[in-house]
């Protein structure tokens, strides 16, 4: 492009300075949406690929009304529409709302140019002249010969129009005319069949909803049916567009592929009993939230599920805990699997190296489990392409993240509630995105009275920082344990009590849990509670 030489005002969309003027005659609006171009002096060798629209102010053109032989449009649809011809231009009139001609499309079908003359910014959809208000069906189309063409291949009997200035600029133009279009029961949209013409037919859709209707076209475009001869599948289209619903909105009548699958299977159980009892176990797109007092065993709880899902499963894990280092996490993982406490430097120096590398083996060493070594940033962004990544790339099924507080934390927010209602929303996002399970640990706040490390009963109006952690949430797990009772086994004797359940709506008691001190595991107690008192 040449040197520029001004700004002027767009005879099209009506911006007051955003048409750019060039030394060779070039001008183009850069509002966008807007199809104000005039090009420099050229020809076109594709009418429909290379025609362009250009404005000039010039008088408005008249000629005679005639049939239009090359797009097969009859003499009486060309009267219908007033249509002209004048030599090798054609004229496609454009009226505003009192009925005077404003305006003209020109089509110069000698060097395949294409314009516009008069004031068309003021002027009403092509056609809108020509039907009255009110009836059953208008069509909308996305130019004047292919709006034509529908009326003429629906038997001339229901109104079309055709918006003014191609699919770039269409939600303009049915804004304009908003009250026309809507005061029909119904309105098909029949715009090309091409990526501009699909987006600009779902967000005119969106606009007129709920009486839009949208064609599925066979061919480009209505005139290319007409072309080819076919009427009949113009009128089986058109009979068939569909009613539009917005992206997310699914009719109950599509539903029975969906529903003959059967309820919602887990995709494994809970390790206990009672918990599972309540849960129906774990299933994709789950968020899944344990919450405790401090200290009463939060991050066991959340490794003991996700031991269970490893061994009982082939998936891939992928495990953020937040506040130890991966060796830390690592050697907690194959303290399960050795029924030891290996972090621990005397029970870690118990195990000869062959059994040491066993445990490793069979855990860390079978490519299944992936850790995140948090260093560096911390932000819910990074923190979530960690989880995508997870998921995407290392066909992770199950990611656990303990705990949500602590990148609260290192944001230095001076809203804490708003931060996390962000961050639970985006992690909705993600699970329901990815199809995953994701178990997450948040802290409690402290009750009045009893606190947590005493016994108090977990709730979710305890969870800190925001509601949304309960809201956003599928199922809630609360552990309960009195680590101050006289009693030893009561002190390592923790109740495990669903506060939260979306998918059963049981909540309650589920089961108490042991922890052992010399396996360093949790194990699910009814008679065998018995035999340790």
């Amino acid at each position: 492009m040449s040197e520029f030489i001004r700004h002027e005002s767009c005879p099209i969309c009506g911006s007051k300075n955003n048409v750019g003027v060039y030394p060779n005659g070039n001008k183009k609006c850069f509002t966008d949406g807007c199809t104000f171009y005039i090009p420099p002096n050229s020809n076109y060798d594709n009418e429909e690929e290379h025609m362009e629209v250009s404005v000039t102010t010039q008088s408005i053109s008249t000629g005679t009304i005639r049939a239009i032989p090359d797009r097969r449009i009859e003499e009486d649809t060309c009267r219908r529409y007033g249509t002209m011809i004048n030599g090798t231009k054609h004229f496609y009139p454009y009226y505003n709302k009192e009925g005077e001609h404003i305006a003209n499309k020109v089509r110069n079908i000698a060097n395949k140019t294409f314009f516009s003359e008069g004031n068309i910014k003021d002027a009403m959809l092509f056609g809108q002249k020509s039907f009255q208000e009110g009836g059953k069906y208008v069509t909308i189309c996305e130019g004047e010969v292919d709006a034509m063409s529908a009326y003429q291949l629906m038997g001339s009997k229901w109104p079309v129009v055709s918006i003014r200035n191609g699919a770039a600029a269409a939600a303009k133009d049915i804004t304009d005319n908003y009250d026309f279009l809507t005061s029909f029961d119904n309105i098909v949209i029949c715009f090309d069949n091409d990526d501009a013409g699909r987006k600009a037919s779902a967000r005119v859709a969106e606009m007129l909803s709920p009486k839009a209707k949208v064609m599925s076209l066979q061919y480009k475009d209505a005139n290319e049916y007409l072309l080819n001869n076919k009427k009949n599948q113009f009128v089986q289209d058109w009979w068939a567009a569909k009613t539009y619903t917005p992206d997310g909105i699914i009719s109950g009548n599509d539903m029975w592929d969906t529903i003959i699958e059967g309820a919602t299977e887990a995709a494994i159980n809970y390790p206990y009993k009672g918990l599972q009892d309540l849960t129906y176990g774990i299933r994709m797109g789950e968020l899944v939230t344990i919450t405790a007092g401090s200290g009463l065993g939060k991050s066991q709880f959340l490794r003991e599920l996700i031991y269970h899902v490893f061994k009982n499963t082939n998936d891939n894990i992928g495990m953020m805990f937040m506040e130890e280092s991966v060796k830390r996490s690592g050697l907690a993982f194959m303290s399960l699997e050795a029924n030891k406490c290996l972090h621990l430097p005397s029970e870690f120096s118990s195990v000869n190296e062959e059994d040491l590398k066993k445990h490793f083996d069979n855990t860390l060493g079978t490519g299944r489990l992936f850790f995140y070594d948090h260093f560096g940033s911390n932000a819910i962004d990074s923190i979530l392409n960690r989880i995508r990544y997870f998921a995407k790339a290392l066909d992770c099924k199950y990611v656990v993240l303990d705990h949500i507080s602590i990148l609260v934390s290192d944001q230095n927010v001076t809203d804490e509630r708003r931060a996390i209602d962000e961050m639970m929303t985006k992690m909705r996002t993600v699970v329901q995105e990815l199809d995953i399970a994701l178990l997450i640990v948040s802290h409690l706040r402290r009750p009045s009275g009893t606190g947590h490390e005493e016994g108090s009963a977990t709730s979710l109006s305890q969870l800190r920082g925001s509601a949304s952690i309960g809201q956003l949430s599928d199922i809630v797990i609360g552990l309960e344990r009195n680590g101050q009772h006289e009693d030893e086994i009561e002190r390592h004797t923790t109740t495990v009590r669903v506060i939260k359940n979306r998918f059963s709506g049981l909540t309650g008691p589920a089961c108490r849990v042991y922890y052992g001190r010399d396996t360093g595991r949790l194990t699910e107690v009814h008679e065998e509670f018995e035999e340790l008192e």
